[in-house]
């Protein structure tokens, strides 16, 4: 008989393996790859990346399967990116900036280690369950090689199981009736989301784009004169988080609940080496 999972389990295995995915995107191992093969602009080098499992796609599929990004930035990038460099060059780009990123912010023993091997071999375990119905970042990536390296292998686990969450995430968004730049604001106000500053910076939206989306979830409700969340704007973010982990559930039920804790407790292990090693920014996140 197998151990229910204990609620939220999913998602804060997703919290370590995320972070860990996502360490390459403020790497300058990134920005050096993908420089040598002819994108040197660290907007378009993301829409490359992030995309480039889909094939030379157009601005269209960009906006609609990152969602919170202004169209009109990434028409300035896509697919003029494509004519830089083939989806397959920026993949393979892709791959050395994560393995050179991997081995500088943990180090050469961890990347070697047994916990390691057993790290990539959970998070591929847990992705056996994914699905690719409606999910198409997820889709894309699933059809993708497992990388031999066990560092490699894991990092494209915790690829698939974000874009997995991640898809599913797009769809309880769009019931919840946020557009792309209310679920920005209403994120931030929650304390956890990205800063002002740098979703404006990086999403392509301009001051009055924010304000205005802060405005609309007043009027619904949701925010406060001071641009705090109100009861409502709270209930709904929560309800938000727990849709997500409704769609999610299905490669954490299939790892079962040890297989979930000692992956989370690895993840959690490596993350907190690549945070001390200076994996990103400071001031990324907050109300600020």
């Amino acid at each position: 008989m197998t151990t229910p999972l204990p609620e939220r389990a999913g998602r804060r295995c997703h919290n370590v393996l995320n972070p860990l995915h996502s360490t390459h995107y403020f790497s300058p191992d990134l920005g050096r790859e993908l420089a040598a093969v002819g994108i040197d602009d660290s907007r378009g080098a993301y829409f490359a990346v992030r995309a480039a499992a889909m094939g030379p796609v157009g601005p269209g599929t960009v906006t609609a399967t990152f969602y919170n990004f202004r169209h009109e930035l990434v028409a300035r990038h896509v697919p003029e990116v494509w004519e830089k460099a083939s989806p397959e060059t920026v993949l393979a780009a892709r791959a050395r900036a994560v393995d050179a990123t991997l081995r500088r912010l943990l180090g050469e023993d961890v990347v070697a280690s047994e916990e390691m091997a057993e790290a990539a071999g959970l998070a591929l375990r847990a992705a056996e369950a994914c699905t690719r119905t409606a999910r198409p970042l997820y889709a894309a990536h699933a059809d993708l090689p497992v990388p031999d390296a066990p560092h490699l292998a894991l990092w494209h686990g915790a690829t698939l199981l974000r874009e997995h969450r991640g898809d599913g995430h797009l769809a309880v968004l769009l019931a919840a009736e946020l557009d792309p730049v209310e679920a920005l604001v209403s994120h931030t106000a929650t304390g956890k989301g990205m800063a002002p500053k740098w979703a404006l910076g990086t999403r392509g939206w301009s001051r009055a784009d924010w304000e205005a989306a802060v405005e609309r979830l007043r009027g619904r409700g949701l925010l406060d004169a001071e641009g705090e969340l109100t009861q409502a704007g709270v209930a709904l973010r929560q309800e938000i988080e727990v849709r997500t982990d409704q769609l999610d559930r299905a490669p954490y039920e299939h790892l079962g609940a040890a297989g979930v804790e000692r992956l989370t407790e690895l993840a959690k292990g490596l993350l907190m080496t690549a945070l001390a090693a200076g994996a990103f920014p400071e001031g990324m996140t907050g109300r600020g």
